[in-house]
Protein backbone atom coordinates (compact mmCIF):
# COMPACT_ATOMS: atom_id res chain seq x y z
CA UNK A 1 0.00 0.00 0.00
CA UNK A 2 1.46 3.20 -1.08
CA UNK A 3 -0.66 5.92 0.64
CA UNK A 4 -2.50 5.93 4.41
CA UNK A 5 -4.44 8.55 5.41
CA UNK A 6 -5.46 8.48 8.90
CA UNK A 7 -9.02 10.19 8.71
CA UNK A 8 -12.04 9.64 7.62
CA UNK A 9 -13.62 12.68 8.04
CA UNK A 10 -13.70 15.47 5.18
CA UNK A 11 -10.49 16.24 4.40
CA UNK A 12 -9.16 12.66 4.82
CA UNK A 13 -12.04 11.41 2.41
CA UNK A 14 -11.69 14.00 -0.49
CA UNK A 15 -7.65 13.27 -0.48
CA UNK A 16 -8.87 8.94 -0.65
CA UNK A 17 -10.76 9.90 -3.94
CA UNK A 18 -8.33 12.29 -5.59
CA UNK A 19 -5.30 9.85 -5.04
CA UNK A 20 -7.68 6.93 -5.98
CA UNK A 21 -8.80 7.99 -9.47
CA UNK A 22 -5.92 10.61 -9.72
CA UNK A 23 -2.75 8.71 -8.91
CA UNK A 24 -4.75 5.46 -9.67
CA UNK A 25 -2.87 4.09 -6.76
CA UNK A 26 -4.36 2.12 -3.65
CA UNK A 27 -5.66 3.87 -0.44
CA UNK A 28 -5.73 2.79 3.26
CA UNK A 29 -7.90 4.49 4.75
CA UNK A 30 -8.08 4.45 8.49
CA UNK A 31 -10.60 6.21 11.07
CA UNK A 32 -10.68 5.25 14.66
CA UNK A 33 -14.79 5.92 14.76
CA UNK A 34 -16.59 3.70 13.91
CA UNK A 35 -18.48 5.71 11.02
CA UNK A 36 -17.26 7.39 7.88
CA UNK A 37 -17.45 11.81 7.77
CA UNK A 38 -16.06 12.51 10.63
CA UNK A 39 -17.70 15.31 12.65
CA UNK A 40 -19.90 15.68 9.70
CA UNK A 41 -20.90 12.12 9.89
CA UNK A 42 -25.01 11.70 9.77
CA UNK A 43 -27.32 9.03 10.19
CA UNK A 44 -31.41 8.22 9.87
CA UNK A 45 -32.88 8.26 13.44
CA UNK A 46 -34.71 4.15 13.22
CA UNK A 47 -38.18 5.61 14.25
CA UNK A 48 -38.77 8.82 13.09
CA UNK A 49 -36.90 8.62 9.93
CA UNK A 50 -34.95 12.23 10.58
CA UNK A 51 -31.23 12.31 9.26
CA UNK A 52 -29.29 13.48 12.49
CA UNK A 53 -26.09 15.15 12.28
CA UNK A 54 -23.78 13.31 15.05
CA UNK A 55 -21.58 16.54 16.25
CA UNK A 56 -23.86 19.22 15.72
CA UNK A 57 -25.37 20.77 12.91
CA UNK A 58 -23.17 21.09 9.63
CA UNK A 59 -24.28 23.04 6.75
CA UNK A 60 -22.63 22.71 3.49
CA UNK A 61 -21.93 26.85 2.36
CA UNK A 62 -18.98 28.14 0.06
CA UNK A 63 -18.17 30.35 -2.41
CA UNK A 64 -15.44 28.09 -3.72
CA UNK A 65 -16.38 27.13 -7.38
CA UNK A 66 -13.95 24.37 -7.60
CA UNK A 67 -14.62 22.75 -3.71
CA UNK A 68 -18.67 23.49 -5.13
CA UNK A 69 -17.91 21.36 -8.32
CA UNK A 70 -15.95 18.50 -6.76
CA UNK A 71 -18.91 17.50 -4.16
CA UNK A 72 -21.91 17.78 -6.77
CA UNK A 73 -20.05 14.97 -8.48
CA UNK A 74 -20.66 13.00 -5.48
CA UNK A 75 -24.29 14.36 -4.27
CA UNK A 76 -26.72 16.92 -5.23
CA UNK A 77 -27.42 20.01 -2.75
CA UNK A 78 -30.76 21.26 -1.46
CA UNK A 79 -31.68 24.46 -1.48
CA UNK A 80 -31.67 24.99 1.88
CA UNK A 81 -30.63 28.03 3.38
CA UNK A 82 -29.12 28.28 7.23
CA UNK A 83 -31.20 30.97 9.43
CA UNK A 84 -30.33 31.04 13.43
CA UNK A 85 -32.25 32.54 16.05
CA UNK A 86 -31.60 33.18 19.75
CA UNK A 87 -32.92 33.48 23.09
CA UNK A 88 -32.66 36.08 25.36
CA UNK A 89 -33.90 37.29 27.97
CA UNK A 90 -37.74 35.52 27.14
CA UNK A 91 -37.57 37.28 23.45
CA UNK A 92 -36.58 35.26 20.40
CA UNK A 93 -34.08 37.08 17.68
CA UNK A 94 -33.00 36.88 14.72
CA UNK A 95 -29.65 35.97 13.97
CA UNK A 96 -26.62 36.89 12.75
CA UNK A 97 -27.65 40.69 14.24
CA UNK A 98 -29.52 42.45 11.61
CA UNK A 99 -32.35 45.51 11.08
CA UNK A 100 -35.13 43.01 12.31
CA UNK A 101 -32.76 42.33 15.22
CA UNK A 102 -31.59 46.32 16.10
CA UNK A 103 -35.84 47.35 15.80
CA UNK A 104 -36.62 44.07 17.63
CA UNK A 105 -34.29 45.12 20.49
CA UNK A 106 -34.04 48.56 20.76
CA UNK A 107 -38.13 49.32 20.27
CA UNK A 108 -37.62 51.08 17.13
CA UNK A 109 -38.53 51.09 13.53
CA UNK A 110 -35.24 52.42 11.89
CA UNK A 111 -34.33 52.44 8.31
CA UNK A 112 -30.87 51.11 7.45
CA UNK A 113 -29.81 54.57 7.45
CA UNK A 114 -31.30 55.60 10.83
CA UNK A 115 -29.87 52.07 11.96
CA UNK A 116 -26.42 52.91 10.35
CA UNK A 117 -26.50 56.04 12.58
CA UNK A 118 -28.17 55.16 15.86
CA UNK A 119 -25.02 51.95 16.03
CA UNK A 120 -22.03 54.54 15.40
CA UNK A 121 -23.60 56.46 18.34
CA UNK A 122 -23.71 53.28 20.39
CA UNK A 123 -20.40 52.47 19.47
CA UNK A 124 -18.78 55.81 20.26
CA UNK A 125 -19.74 55.67 23.95
CA UNK A 126 -17.38 52.92 24.14
CA UNK A 127 -15.14 53.37 21.80
CA UNK A 128 -12.16 51.68 21.81
CA UNK A 129 -9.38 52.55 18.94
CA UNK A 130 -7.62 49.19 18.63
CA UNK A 131 -9.55 46.62 20.23
CA UNK A 132 -7.33 44.34 21.78
CA UNK A 133 -9.61 41.46 22.77
CA UNK A 134 -13.03 39.97 21.54
CA UNK A 135 -14.89 42.74 24.55
CA UNK A 136 -13.39 45.39 22.52
CA UNK A 137 -13.95 44.29 19.10
CA UNK A 138 -17.41 43.28 19.80
CA UNK A 139 -18.14 46.17 21.18
CA UNK A 140 -16.75 48.38 18.66
CA UNK A 141 -18.77 46.59 16.28
CA UNK A 142 -22.00 46.91 17.55
CA UNK A 143 -22.37 48.94 21.15
CA UNK A 144 -22.29 47.82 24.63
CA UNK A 145 -26.38 46.64 24.56
CA UNK A 146 -26.15 44.57 21.89
CA UNK A 147 -22.90 42.77 22.91
CA UNK A 148 -24.01 42.31 26.68
CA UNK A 149 -27.12 41.08 25.27
CA UNK A 150 -26.42 38.40 22.41
CA UNK A 151 -22.25 38.37 22.11
CA UNK A 152 -20.87 38.35 26.21
CA UNK A 153 -22.38 35.21 27.71
CA UNK A 154 -22.99 33.23 25.08
CA UNK A 155 -19.21 33.55 24.37
CA UNK A 156 -18.21 32.61 27.96
CA UNK A 157 -20.35 29.52 27.98
CA UNK A 158 -18.30 28.93 24.94
CA UNK A 159 -14.82 29.22 25.24
CA UNK A 160 -15.34 29.08 29.77
CA UNK A 161 -13.35 32.15 29.39
CA UNK A 162 -14.01 35.79 29.98
CA UNK A 163 -14.43 37.67 26.49
CA UNK A 164 -11.36 39.94 27.77
CA UNK A 165 -8.92 36.37 27.67
CA UNK A 166 -10.14 35.82 24.16
CA UNK A 167 -8.53 37.31 20.72
CA UNK A 168 -10.23 39.58 19.10
CA UNK A 169 -10.38 38.48 15.63
CA UNK A 170 -12.43 35.39 16.98
CA UNK A 171 -15.43 38.13 16.76
CA UNK A 172 -15.39 38.42 13.17
CA UNK A 173 -17.17 35.29 12.21
CA UNK A 174 -20.19 37.24 12.88
CA UNK A 175 -21.49 39.99 10.32
CA UNK A 176 -23.51 42.72 11.02
CA UNK A 177 -26.36 43.89 8.49
CA UNK A 178 -28.56 47.11 7.96
CA UNK A 179 -30.75 45.16 6.35
CA UNK A 180 -33.63 42.53 7.12
CA UNK A 181 -31.59 39.56 5.58
CA UNK A 182 -31.34 36.83 8.17
CA UNK A 183 -29.61 34.44 6.14
CA UNK A 184 -26.61 33.23 7.90
CA UNK A 185 -24.25 32.74 5.92
CA UNK A 186 -22.67 34.80 2.77
CA UNK A 187 -21.58 32.02 0.09
CA UNK A 188 -22.38 31.90 -3.03
CA UNK A 189 -23.52 28.22 -2.85
CA UNK A 190 -25.54 26.84 0.36
CA UNK A 191 -27.24 23.27 0.86
CA UNK A 192 -27.24 20.49 2.40
CA UNK A 193 -26.46 16.56 0.92
CA UNK A 194 -29.69 16.02 -0.80
CA UNK A 195 -29.41 11.97 0.82
CA UNK A 196 -27.55 13.17 3.61
CA UNK A 197 -23.58 13.14 4.86
CA UNK A 198 -23.33 9.83 5.28
CA UNK A 199 -24.68 9.24 1.61
CA UNK A 200 -22.20 11.87 0.44
CA UNK A 201 -19.08 9.95 2.16
CA UNK A 202 -20.25 6.02 0.49
CA UNK A 203 -20.16 8.17 -2.79
CA UNK A 204 -16.40 9.56 -2.05
CA UNK A 205 -15.56 6.70 -1.04
CA UNK A 206 -16.74 4.09 -3.22
CA UNK A 207 -13.79 3.42 -5.21
CA UNK A 208 -11.88 0.20 -6.05
CA UNK A 209 -8.47 1.80 -4.52
CA UNK A 210 -9.92 3.03 -1.50
CA UNK A 211 -9.94 0.37 1.76
CA UNK A 212 -11.69 1.52 4.21
CA UNK A 213 -11.30 0.16 7.68
CA UNK A 214 -13.13 2.04 10.50
CA UNK A 215 -12.66 1.60 14.18
CA UNK A 216 -8.98 1.17 13.83
CA UNK A 217 -6.49 3.43 15.42
CA UNK A 218 -3.39 4.72 13.41
CA UNK A 219 -1.57 2.40 16.25
CA UNK A 220 -2.53 -0.70 15.28
CA UNK A 221 -1.33 -0.73 11.88
CA UNK A 222 1.77 1.74 11.40
CA UNK A 223 3.94 -0.74 12.36
CA UNK A 224 2.66 -2.57 9.53
CA UNK A 225 3.43 -0.52 6.80
CA UNK A 226 5.93 -0.24 4.16
CA UNK A 227 8.94 2.21 4.38
CA UNK A 228 8.10 3.92 1.87
CA UNK A 229 4.72 4.42 2.46
CA UNK A 230 3.11 7.61 2.38
CA UNK A 231 1.38 8.63 5.38
CA UNK A 232 -1.80 11.68 5.65
CA UNK A 233 -2.00 12.06 9.38
CA UNK A 234 -5.41 14.18 9.78
CA UNK A 235 -5.29 13.48 13.62
CA UNK A 236 -4.16 15.79 16.86
CA UNK A 237 -0.13 16.28 16.55
CA UNK A 238 0.39 16.05 20.40
CA UNK A 239 -1.68 12.72 20.60
CA UNK A 240 0.81 11.68 17.68
CA UNK A 241 4.01 12.32 19.63
CA UNK A 242 2.57 11.11 22.87
CA UNK A 243 2.09 14.67 24.37
CA UNK A 244 5.93 14.94 24.66
CA UNK A 245 6.15 18.51 24.62
CA UNK A 246 2.70 19.86 26.30
CA UNK A 247 -1.14 19.35 25.17
CA UNK A 248 -2.79 21.50 22.85
CA UNK A 249 -5.58 23.19 23.95
CA UNK A 250 -9.41 22.44 22.33
CA UNK A 251 -12.89 23.59 23.20
CA UNK A 252 -14.73 20.20 23.61
CA UNK A 253 -18.76 19.44 23.41
CA UNK A 254 -21.48 17.17 25.09
CA UNK A 255 -23.98 16.37 23.31
CA UNK A 256 -27.61 15.76 24.80
CA UNK A 257 -30.22 13.61 22.93
CA UNK A 258 -34.01 13.62 23.08
CA UNK A 259 -36.77 12.65 21.02
CA UNK A 260 -39.87 14.99 22.12
CA UNK A 261 -43.20 13.76 21.51
CA UNK A 262 -43.92 17.15 19.62
CA UNK A 263 -44.62 17.13 15.22
CA UNK A 264 -41.88 20.64 15.84
CA UNK A 265 -40.00 21.34 18.92
CA UNK A 266 -38.84 25.01 18.15
CA UNK A 267 -39.98 26.22 14.47
CA UNK A 268 -36.45 26.41 13.09
CA UNK A 269 -33.18 24.15 13.04
CA UNK A 270 -30.65 26.21 15.87
CA UNK A 271 -32.11 28.18 18.52
CA UNK A 272 -28.85 29.99 20.02
CA UNK A 273 -29.05 30.41 23.85
CA UNK A 274 -27.40 33.74 24.96
CA UNK A 275 -27.88 33.85 28.80
CA UNK A 276 -25.92 32.84 31.66
CA UNK A 277 -28.27 30.91 33.54
CA UNK A 278 -29.26 28.15 30.60
CA UNK A 279 -26.04 25.95 30.34
CA UNK A 280 -26.34 24.89 27.13
CA UNK A 281 -25.11 27.33 24.24
CA UNK A 282 -28.03 25.54 21.13
CA UNK A 283 -30.44 23.62 20.64
CA UNK A 284 -30.55 21.67 17.11
CA UNK A 285 -34.04 20.04 15.55
CA UNK A 286 -32.33 18.17 12.73
CA UNK A 287 -35.93 17.56 10.80
CA UNK A 288 -35.53 21.12 9.84
CA UNK A 289 -32.95 20.69 7.56
CA UNK A 290 -35.11 18.32 5.27
CA UNK A 291 -38.58 19.60 5.01
CA UNK A 292 -38.51 18.16 1.35
CA UNK A 293 -38.69 14.77 3.31
CA UNK A 294 -42.39 15.19 4.36
CA UNK A 295 -42.80 12.10 6.25
CA UNK A 296 -39.97 12.27 8.62
CA UNK A 297 -41.33 16.28 8.85
CA UNK A 298 -44.53 15.28 9.40
CA UNK A 299 -43.95 12.65 12.00
CA UNK A 300 -45.71 13.45 15.82
CA UNK A 301 -42.21 13.45 17.03
CA UNK A 302 -38.72 14.99 16.67
CA UNK A 303 -35.08 14.92 17.68
CA UNK A 304 -33.47 17.71 19.44
CA UNK A 305 -29.70 17.72 20.44
CA UNK A 306 -28.53 20.05 23.04
CA UNK A 307 -24.75 21.45 22.54
CA UNK A 308 -22.83 21.96 25.97
CA UNK A 309 -19.35 23.41 25.85
CA UNK A 310 -16.65 22.41 27.94
CA UNK A 311 -13.15 22.33 28.79
CA UNK A 312 -11.30 19.60 26.43
CA UNK A 313 -9.30 16.74 28.43
CA UNK A 314 -7.36 14.11 26.77
CA UNK A 315 -9.82 11.16 25.74
CA UNK A 316 -12.42 13.64 24.74
CA UNK A 317 -13.30 15.28 21.06
CA UNK A 318 -11.55 18.19 20.06
CA UNK A 319 -14.13 21.20 17.94
CA UNK A 320 -12.50 23.97 18.60
CA UNK A 321 -8.66 24.80 18.58
CA UNK A 322 -7.66 27.63 21.51
CA UNK A 323 -6.03 30.32 19.03
CA UNK A 324 -3.45 31.76 21.35
CA UNK A 325 0.05 32.56 21.30
CA UNK A 326 1.20 29.48 23.29
CA UNK A 327 -0.56 26.82 21.63
CA UNK A 328 0.73 28.19 17.90
CA UNK A 329 4.23 28.07 19.34
CA UNK A 330 3.51 24.37 20.70
CA UNK A 331 1.71 23.10 17.66
CA UNK A 332 4.92 24.79 15.94
CA UNK A 333 7.01 22.65 17.86
CA UNK A 334 5.21 19.18 17.16
CA UNK A 335 5.15 20.15 13.19
CA UNK A 336 8.42 21.19 13.04
CA UNK A 337 9.43 17.64 14.91
CA UNK A 338 7.39 15.33 12.50
CA UNK A 339 8.57 17.02 10.01
CA UNK A 340 12.41 16.78 10.45
CA UNK A 341 12.12 13.38 11.45
CA UNK A 342 8.96 11.77 9.54
CA UNK A 343 9.83 13.05 5.06
CA UNK A 344 6.41 10.59 4.57
CA UNK A 345 4.46 12.06 6.84
CA UNK A 346 1.89 14.92 5.40
CA UNK A 347 -0.22 16.82 7.97
CA UNK A 348 -3.90 18.25 7.14
CA UNK A 349 -7.77 18.56 8.26
CA UNK A 350 -8.81 20.36 11.49
CA UNK A 351 -7.43 18.13 13.90
CA UNK A 352 -4.05 18.26 12.12
CA UNK A 353 -3.83 21.27 11.12
CA UNK A 354 -5.08 23.00 14.22
CA UNK A 355 -7.33 25.04 12.39
CA UNK A 356 -11.31 25.79 13.10
CA UNK A 357 -11.93 25.32 8.91
CA UNK A 358 -15.52 25.15 7.78
CA UNK A 359 -15.95 21.95 5.24
CA UNK A 360 -15.29 23.88 2.03
CA UNK A 361 -11.86 25.10 3.37
CA UNK A 362 -10.81 21.28 4.44
CA UNK A 363 -11.94 20.04 1.32
CA UNK A 364 -10.02 22.97 -0.62
CA UNK A 365 -6.74 22.20 1.94
CA UNK A 366 -7.16 18.48 0.34
CA UNK A 367 -7.47 19.82 -3.02
CA UNK A 368 -4.34 21.78 -2.95
CA UNK A 369 -2.62 18.79 -0.95
CA UNK A 370 -2.73 16.80 -4.02
CA UNK A 371 -1.97 19.06 -6.77
CA UNK A 372 0.96 20.45 -4.82
CA UNK A 373 2.42 17.86 -3.06
CA UNK A 374 0.88 14.45 -4.26
CA UNK A 375 0.08 14.66 -8.25
CA UNK A 376 3.26 14.54 -9.69
CA UNK A 377 4.70 11.03 -7.43
CA UNK A 378 5.02 8.27 -9.59
CA UNK A 379 2.54 5.61 -9.77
Amino acid sequence: MKFCIVGAGIFGSTLARLIAEGLHAEVLLLDARDHVGGNCASYRDEITGIECHRHGSHIFHTSNAEVWNFLNRFTIFTNYQHKVFTRHAGAVYAMPINLLTINHFYGRDFTPNEAAAFLEQEKARDAVAEPANLEEKAVSLIGRPLYDAFIRDYTRKQWGKEPTAIAADVITRLPVRMNYNNNYFNDTWQGLPREGYHALFVNLLDHPNITLRLATPFAKVRGNLDKDCIIIYTGMLDALLEYKHGVLEWRSLRFEWETVPVQDYQGTSVMNYADRDVPYTRIHEFKHYHPERTKPFAYPASVICREYPHTFSRGDEAYYPVDNERNRMLYQRYLDEITASEPNLLVGGRLGAYRYWDMDKAVAHALDLFKTRLAGLPN
